[in-house]
């Protein structure tokens, strides 16, 4: 039996009250409208393109009707028995109407992108064209591509390595160079203006670090740190903390207890406080809330996590962790030991991450180097690979677990916790 649709009428529409949460008035047929928090109101389509699950953004009421929604839906539906992507379509329509000229570059950049595609895997693809349309479209996506010159180039990957994400500079680099060869095999330019700049992009300059061959030891001599030196508990709690999380120190210390979740088991870090001025989400590992409920033993009457311990107001000294880590024989002082600081662990960990083939871009997100721009950005940031760093910081503490267990790392990890098997 059919499904019954147009069910909404338009009184119903205007009337719905906003709510505490999103939610959805179901027309039928994978019609409904959206009702924000905020009393906006969106006409949305849920469809499945290639077993993917997508949704159709068709407009804001009152501004689309309800009679004009249903047409757009009936006109997506026509596109999906064609097999055509009607989100696809969309953004196609909107590209040549904001872009205008055939020879813009993000013109030739979709064409290319396109054209290409097909070589790719289907997450790689997505990745390539949102860095496009994140880093190098509102730049000079307007621009015709006859008029690009290197200066124009540097400035884009100048402005991508200012927020230190320098390995997204690095691929944006070479997105760019090959659309400009791509235009170059086109007739659209005789030469690739970014073909000098393979080597532009400056190095990273990595905080003193912990190599992953002496992570074991590390981690044990962590396990026995209060034992061995009488310091205070929260010490310890926070170095592991910091481990299990590998976010900025300072976005640790200034940790309160309202930006944890435990249900959704995320923490969501304010944007005030983080350094891209947007919301951070972490993830958190089923070991990570463990140390947490430890944590909170000591500090769960207090709003900061980690407070000072001469002044509870205030929040944990940037040098505790440090002198800690130095008391544990890791000041470079030491042979067999190389010297770590705390924000040095954030470079350990994306090491080892990269080295297991984790997403490159899900990694950049958990490392909250990726720049947010608008409404797409923080999807982007929020959404898009939210699977991928649950996994990723999960995989993250069974890693430690191993580290810590088998004390040696000669094979760098135990075979079961690898990432992918075989």
């Amino acid at each position: 039996m059919a499904k019954a649709t147009n069910k909404l009428t338009d009184t119903e529409i205007k009337q719905a009250p906003p709510k505490e949460t999103n939610y959805k008035l179901v027309d039928g047929g994978g019609l409904y409208v959206l009702v924000k928090t905020n009393g906006s109101k969106l006409f949305q389509y849920d469809y499945r393109f290639t077993s993917k699950r997508k949704t159709l953004s068709i407009g804001i009421y009152p501004t689309v009707s309800l009679k004009k929604a249903r047409d757009k839906l009936k006109e997506a539906k026509e596109k999906l028995a064609n097999n055509i992507d009607p989100s696809q379509a969309k953004q196609l329509e909107r590209t040549k109407a904001v872009e205008g000229a055939a020879n813009t570059f993000a013109v030739i950049a979709r064409d290319w992108w396109q054209h290409t595609k097909g070589k790719w895997k289907a997450g790689h693809a997505e990745r390539v064209l949102g860095r496009l349309e994140a880093d190098v479209f509102p730049a000079i996506g307007n621009t015709p591509i006859t008029d690009l010159k290197p200066p124009h180039i540097k400035a884009i990957i100048r402005k991508i390595e200012n927020r230190d994400a320098l390995d997204v500079a690095k691929r944006v680099l070479q997105d760019i160079r090959r659309v400009f060869s791509y235009a170059v095999e086109l007739g659209h330019i005789d030469v690739n203006p970014a073909r000098e700049l393979s080597s532009m992009t400056r190095q990273t300059k990595h905080r003193d670090a912990l190599p992953p061959e002496e992570l074991p030891l590390f981690l044990r001599e962590l396990s026995t740190y209060g034992d061995r030196t009488r310091a205070r508990p929260l010490t310890q709690l926070a170095i592991e903390f910091l481990l299990l999380t590998f976010v900025r120190s300072s976005d640790l210390r200034e940790a309160r207890w309202d930006e944890f979740d435990l249900v959704e088991k995320m923490w969501r870090i304010p944007a005030h406080r983080m350094k891209m001025k947007t919301d951070h989400i972490v993830p958190l590992a089923k070991q990570t809330i463990d140390v947490l409920e430890k944590i909170r033993v000591v500090t769960g009457t207090c709003p900061l996590v980690f407070p000072s311990e001469w002044r509870r107001t205030n929040f944990m000294s940037e040098n505790t962790m440090r002198r800690a880590i130095f008391k544990l024989g890791y000041d470079g002082t030491h042979k067999g030991k190389s010297k770590c600081v705390p924000h040095g662990i954030r470079t350990t960990a994306c090491s080892i991450l990269n080295e297991q083939g984790f997403n490159p871009d899900a990694i950049e997100r958990q490392m909250s180097h990726q720049e947010r721009n608008g409404v797409r950005a923080a999807y982007t940031h929020h959404a898009q690979y939210k699977n991928d760093r649950i996994e990723m910081m999960q995989w993250w503490a069974d890693h430690l677990d191993a580290l810590r267990a088998q004390g040696t790392n000669d094979n760098v990890i135990a075979a079961t916790f690898r990432k992918k098997a075989g």
